[in-house]
């Protein structure tokens, strides 16, 4: 999504440019010539990772392969950062190595930076503050704004969107959103609809309704609901609709806190991983928060239910504080207006291609 968003802006400020890229249909919509299709790369946990090494070595092999042939004037590197890390390592300076949504430096692995000082040209971030971060350690870096900015907003209106999936626009509502990947779903989804039994017991009238991906096969979604023994409406493809017809929200923790938080609708964040992941990555973590949403506001705006706190009973409990009342509702998209505020201006895309063309021009 990033990177179709910056190929578009990059070809509508150089229509001669030629892009070559490792991508799916966004990318090639785009107007990128795709050479390797993503599907199937998407990994969640070291050991996932390590199952797909032999796939990202001969990835890795072909891009080098590539470059050396046809020698292109820069590389652009997006976010998945324990591959392109290596992959800028592997080029080592013989073009200038661009990087656009920034590895997560601040969260854990701050080691990552002296690689980043050492091999990549030109540091493009989604995030004010990581604009001064990178700075602080003598990394060109400039900040475009969040290219989010410009594609969330709803197809319908919550009347229409209700009257599509048969819900009742004047009863409260409550979105899951268990995140894109097939493993997150299996974990979490059944979480939420743990909460969602809880929650309906207390509040007879609340309906539910799931964000489904795409990409995932609807028996994923439909042997959770069967297994939980719950009633609920699933919307292909419909993530903002679902966001906006919403009183309340249940958000896997990623991209989608930042999608709701940017349409200032209440939510928690949900999330689970593999016990031996969790253990893993735990040491390494340096922030106090894991949703965006409180991270980019230095403070805790939405409630985080991770792990081992990620209990029905606990989500739950957040959710009916919420539901039944309305000042604390008010009181949280007050809150997520601000932390909207602070992603910058619309037009995030276009400012990362300018960034990157007057760089390139001055090499």
């Amino acid at each position: 999504m990033n990177a179709s968003g910056l190929t578009r802006a990059l070809k509508e400020r150089d229509p001669l440019l030629k892009i070559s890229a490792v991508g799916a249909d966004l990318l090639r919509q785009a107007g990128a010539d795709i050479f390797y299709d993503i599907k199937g790369l998407a990994v969640m946990g070291f050991f996932d990772a390590l199952k797909k090494l032999p796939r990202f070595i001969a990835l890795k092999n072909l891009i080098l392969k590539k470059i050396s042939l046809e020698k292109p004037d820069a590389i652009i590197l997006v976010d998945f950062s324990g591959f392109n890390l290596r992959l800028a390592k592997s080029i080592n300076k013989k073009l200038p190595v661009i990087y656009y949504v920034s590895p997560q430096v601040w969260a854990s692995r701050r080691g990552r930076i002296k690689t980043i000082q050492k091999y990549i040209s030109k540091m493009v971030v989604l995030f004010a503050f990581e604009k001064e971060l990178y700075r602080r350690y003598g990394v060109a870096a400039e900040f475009a704004g969040h290219p989010l900015l410009d594609i969330v907003k709803p197809l319908f209106s919550k009347k229409e969107f209700c009257d599509a999936l048969n819900l009742k626009h004047d009863r409260p509502i409550v979105a899951l959103l268990p995140g894109s990947r097939r493993q997150e779903v299996e974990k979490i989804l059944p979480v939420m609809l743990g909460a969602g039994r809880i929650v309906k017991k207390e509040l007879p009238r609340v309906q539910f309704v799931i964000a489904k991906v795409p990409q995932l096969d609807l028996d994923i979604y439909q042997d959770k609901l069967k297994a939980a023994n719950l009633e609920a409406m699933i919307a292909e493809g419909k993530t903002y609709d679902c966001l906006n017809a919403a009183d309340f929200n249940l958000v896997c923790s990623g991209t989608a806190t930042l999608e709701t938080a940017i349409l200032a609708k209440p939510f928690a964040v949900v999330y689970k991983m593999s016990l031996l992941n969790f253990l893993l990555y735990l040491p390494q973590v340096r922030v106090p928060y894991i949703a965006m949403v409180n991270i980019v506001a230095g403070k805790r705006i939405v409630r985080e239910f991770i792990q081992f706190q990620a209990t029905p009973a606990r989500i739950a409990r957040e959710a009916l504080r919420v539901l039944k009342d309305p000042a604390a509702s008010e009181s949280l998209h007050r809150e997520l207006l601000g932390v909207s505020a602070l992603l910058g201006e619309k037009g995030a895309s276009k400012r990362a291609a300018e960034i990157i063309l007057n760089f390139l021009a001055t090499l």
